[in-house]
């Protein structure tokens, strides 16, 4: 979609994240809101970029924002002795890791020189590391919306459980430091967006005084890919994320070993960016393959015979199974994994917890030709039914009206 020639309103879009590549579900979600946005006002994009790398911006299509503005935020080092020697100075100071990295005092003074002297009729702030720019937007637009792609503090309860000793204990100090911070500061918003109806209940309970709607998570219309499968069964997702690193190492030791044993042609395929996060968790085994970044995730998923999404942590919903779904595949997930998505178990999803149980699963459908392409069609159809972005579009469009008003009090949302 293209923005109409002449607008008046105007609304700044402030996105950690650059939307563009299409890559992951994090920027996958922001796209999908911006290009909402785009068509109906003149948006300035702020968006932030690594000191290492090279203008974000460069993949954004031509007129989706009338104004650019990039914030750099200073080069980190990914190795695992700075992280955690950065993670455990937040630790002592009482501070998200993210929140920490993207509010920084030098960040924040970018953003209020981008936007002096600047009038908007909407903020939106995707994400929640990003919440404190409410103080630096709120003197400049008349409505302002948070777009929570996770809910911060159950996805570091869920970690504190999943992932190994001695992260599970920062975990758990993080989810009290961001549940205080959510309490504080949710309701402080005209809008609180989230991914799904489980995570609109724990924002209310967390913030009851807060105005909350679902904008579900979605992907760009695809038709089905039309290829032939391979032996392969496939794990997509930005593999640095690290509920995403926790799958990958509890699939390639508990699961994986039980599914290569009784299928000796069978390959695992982990698909997405940043992938050397995980390269040394699989690197022993030369039947498990990293594509790296993809052009067209759903096209390299239809090569699969099955997705696996053995997720143990997380919040929101999985962007790597919409996109299952669209490419007419079989998918194997944990219950957290399908957490918030319209699953029927046994229909258009197999639902498969223990290590044990999901290694059947697979098998079982890698041997049953029948069952495996009909699951793929449901999850197709899924798909179809509601989860491309002009349904998601249609649920916010009555919530951006109210927003748009000018009367002083918004009325519930």
């Amino acid at each position: 979609m293209t923005k109409p020639s002449a607008v008046s309103e105007r609304a700044v879009f402030l996105c950690p994240e650059p939307p563009y590549p299409l890559a992951g579900g994090g920027p996958m979600r922001s796209a999908s809101l911006l290009h909402f946005l785009a068509d109906r006002l003149a948006v300035h994009l702020i968006t932030f970029s690594n000191g290492a790398s090279s203008d974000p911006t460069r993949f954004l299509n031509p007129g989706l924002a009338k104004t650019v503005t990039c914030v750099s935020l200073p080069h980190q080092d990914k190795k695992t002795f700075s992280r955690m020697y950065r993670n455990t100075a937040r630790l002592l100071r009482g501070q998200l890791p993210l929140t920490d990295r993207f509010g920084q005092a030098e960040a924040l003074r970018q953003v209020e020189a981008a936007t002096r002297n600047q009038s908007y009729s909407l903020a939106v702030i995707e994400h929640f590391w990003c919440a404190p720019y409410l103080d630096v937007l709120r003197p400049r637009a008349r409505r302002v919306v948070l777009d929570l792609h996770n809910i911060e503090s159950a996805l570091h309860a869920a970690c504190s459980t999943s992932e190994p000793w001695p992260q599970r204990v920062g975990h758990r100090f993080f989810e009290r430091t961001a549940r205080r911070m959510e309490g504080a500061i949710l309701a402080d918003f005209d809008l609180v967006l989230v991914a799904s109806e489980a995570d609109r209940g724990r924002v209310l309970e967390i913030a009851p005084a807060a105005s909350v709607a679902v904008y579900p998570n979605s992907i760009p219309w695809a038709p089905q890919p039309c290829v032939e499968e391979e032996d392969v069964i496939a794990f997509s997702g930005n593999m640095e994320y690290h509920p995403n690193v926790t799958a990958v190492r509890h699939f390639r030791r508990r699961v994986w070993p039980l599914i290569a044993s009784k299928a000796p042609s069978l390959r695992w395929r982990l698909i997405g960016k940043n992938e050397f996060a995980v390269r040394s968790l699989v690197a022993d085994d030369p039947r498990i393959d990293l594509t790296g970044p993809v052009a067209d995730a759903v096209g390299e998923l239809a090569r699969a015979k099955v997705v696996v999404v053995p997720l143990l942590a997380g919040s929101g919903t999985r962007v790597k199974i919409l996109e299952a779904w669209a490419a007419g595949r079989a998918v194997v997930s944990t219950t957290i994994g399908a957490d918030g998505l319209a699953v029927r178990n046994g229909e258009n999803i197999r639902i498969a917890d223990g290590p044990g149980e999901m290694a059947a699963a697979v098998l079982e459908l890698l041997n049953d030709e029948v069952s495996r392409k009909r699951m793929g069609e449901q999850g197709r159809k899924t798909y179809e039914a509601g989860f491309g972005w002009p349904a998601a579009w249609e649920t916010f469009e009555p919530h951006f009206h109210k927003l748009m008003s000018r009367e002083e009090v918004l009325t519930a949302i």
